[in-house]
């Protein structure tokens, strides 16, 4: 039986969720960030913090560094964007290890959204068909409770209405890339992707969705499992960080 290729929106209500609405008729939420309150209207982050996001603007630019960090001729990407720079000491880098390792979903994806909301308007999404995030391993998204850039892919389609496929899978589990090299992360990735039901994506242009891309290894191993796959297939990359050139 093929394997459903529009993936629904996560409609149930998590305990982590349920016990944040609880905590917060007690205690009020706070930016991430700047941990200031929220006020009525914003969403996770402040206005303010929103605003000073140390923006990358590769969207404007094709030929961008993170563009550049992606050339591979068995996985050709027409474009790539990242929301903004990624600095350890940088309290904007310190949500992408929250949204990830601390059940905070919920930051992926009003981030997300956010980023949806400032390329839209921009027409980035003009000829894009379909989103699709990269996956982890049914184990890892198990313990984890969700997959952080299919967060990332939810936020985006509730702005853009865009659907987000599950055609790409993670085969087989692997370890944490972090502290790996670029050639060791190269070789841990090497058959961990699969495609399934690849007739689908012909003719279709698909962004694919990271929370963040350092050396790329792990959206490039993605993309040329892709475009074997599906040679007719256009393909483009967005993140939501990426460190600083």
């Amino acid at each position: 039986m093929a394997r459903a290729s529009v993936k629904s929106r996560p409609g149930g209500v998590g305990w982590r969720t349920l016990l944040r609405d609880f905590a917060g008729m007690f205690y009020p939420p706070v930016c991430p960030v700047c941990h200031r309150h929220l006020v009525e209207g914003e969403e996770v982050l402040c206005m303010e913090c929103i605003a000073r996001i140390p923006r990358t603007y590769y969207h404007r630019v094709l030929d961008n560094q993170l563009a550049n960090r992606l050339v591979d001729l068995k996985a050709p990407l027409q474009r790539a964007a990242a929301y903004y720079f990624y600095r350890n000491e940088n309290p904007y880098s310190h949500l992408i290890r929250v949204a990830k390792y601390n059940g905070r979903s919920d930051i992926a994806r009003a981030l997300g959204r956010l980023y949806a909301g400032e390329l839209r308007v921009e027409g980035f999404f003009n000829d894009i068909d379909a989103l699709v995030a990269v996956p982890i391993h049914w184990t890892k998204q198990l313990r984890r409770g969700y997959n952080q850039s299919e967060m990332i892919a939810f936020g985006i389609s509730d702005i853009t209405g865009l659907p987000v496929y599950g055609n790409l899978r993670a085969a087989r589990a692997h370890k944490t890339q972090t502290h790996r090299s670029a050639e060791e992360r190269r070789r841990s990735l090497t058959d961990i992707f699969t495609v399934d039901n690849p007739a689908e994506l012909c003719g279709k242009h698909l962004l694919l969705i990271d929370d963040i891309i350092t050396t790329g290894s792990t959206v490039l191993s993605c993309a040329r499992v892709l475009h074997a796959a599906v040679p007719s297939l256009r393909l483009s990359v967005l993140s939501l960080a990426t460190p600083e050139p």
